[in-house]
């Protein structure tokens, strides 16, 4: 079983004014790679609010992976990269590289996706867009390598090249 996150960043979500559909889709498809979600919050668009919540499911709950959707835009209140970057030690560029080259395909606004992934000790963090269409479109590009990057970070897995 792989210990998840979910973390969604709305202020209108934080204070009640709308639903969260984009964690439900993260329900859902994380059920596939034997995922099990332990903490789940609705959070404001607030750096530093996101910030002591990521450490939180990092180094608290030793949480293996932490979903986090919304806050990835222009918008000035969308602040999740800046604080996933202040939080991880290691960024992992390829996850938001290939999101974004999927998701190209589909819509030229992917582009603008500021997203980005990286591991802070035994935890790896992905930003995920705020749309239930764009998280399930991001999710089945990562899906397929979660299980063999999470082995590896967790030290159940050490086997990378093969023959």
């Amino acid at each position: 079983m792989i210990k998840v996150g979910i973390l969604t960043m709305s202020d209108k979500g934080a204070r009640g004014e709308r639903e969260d559909k984009s964690c439900e889709v993260i329900k859902e498809m994380i059920k596939s790679i034997d995922g099990e979600v332990q903490y789940y919050k609705v959070i404001p668009d607030d750096f530093d609010v996101i910030k002591e919540e990521l450490f939180y499911c990092c180094d608290r709950l030793e949480l293996e992976l932490v979903l986090t959707t919304g806050g990835t835009g222009f918008s000035p209140r969308d602040n999740t990269p800046e604080a996933t970057l202040a939080v991880v030690k290691k960024q992992v560029p390829g996850i938001p590289e290939a999101m974004r080259m999927a998701s190209l395909e589909k819509t030229p606004q992917a582009m603008l996706s500021r997203a980005v992934a990286g591991i802070r000790g035994k935890t790896l963090i992905i930003n995920l867009p705020g749309s239930p269409k764009g998280v399930r479109e991001c999710l089945e590009v990562v899906m397929p390598v979660l299980p063999h990057g999470l082995d590896i970070l967790s030290g159940r897995g050490g086997e990378c090249g093969k023959e």
